[in-house]
């Protein structure tokens, strides 16, 4: 017996274009960065991370989850922010086979200059073409979502939008 919750024809539709449009959204964004500041959105967002963790440090294992990639994917992105300055890889303290990513000086100039065109980019795609209302409900939307899927990717100060 198939106990398969298929979705109706308008979910399908509302998925298709949610899915679609996060695709579209993420190309538009890693455009902009790449064009203007020569870096990856994936890499842009990993220097956000480390520009808000303490010390601009974070173990690399805790770095990739916050980031929800592999370890090997994120190990080969810091790879290249270390070949640019952006980040140092050291050694754990308290764990020999643990690493740390830390944003240099460098890294947290680049960021800067970077996240003025960042910003304009994202307000100009996405809020500026909602309404305060449908940025609220968004913001709900999003919180309940991620908390479905891992309560620990939805920040703290985000939960207030439901």
């Amino acid at each position: 017996m198939d106990d398969t919750r298929w979705l109706t024809d308008a979910e399908r539709d509302v998925w298709r274009t949610f899915i679609t449009m996060v695709g579209a959204f993420g190309d538009h964004l890693d455009k902009q960065l790449q064009r203007d500041s020569a870096m990856p959105y994936t890499y842009y967002e990993i220097l956000v991370v480390l520009s808000h963790a303490p010390g601009r440090a974070l173990r690399m294992s805790e770095l990739a989850g916050l980031r929800g990639a592999s370890r090997s994917r994120l190990s080969h992105a810091v790879s290249r922010l270390e070949e640019a300055g952006w980040v140092e890889r050291r050694e754990c303290p308290t764990d020999k086979r643990g690493s740390i990513a830390v944003l240099t000086d460098e890294g947290f100039a680049a960021l800067a200059a970077a996240a003025p065109g960042h910003v304009t980019t994202v307000r100009e795609a996405l809020f500026d073409r909602l309404t305060p209302e449908q940025v609220a409900v968004l913001g709900q939307i999003s919180v309940a979502v991620l908390d479905g899927l891992d309560p620990d990717k939805c920040l703290p100060g985000n939960r207030e939008l439901g």
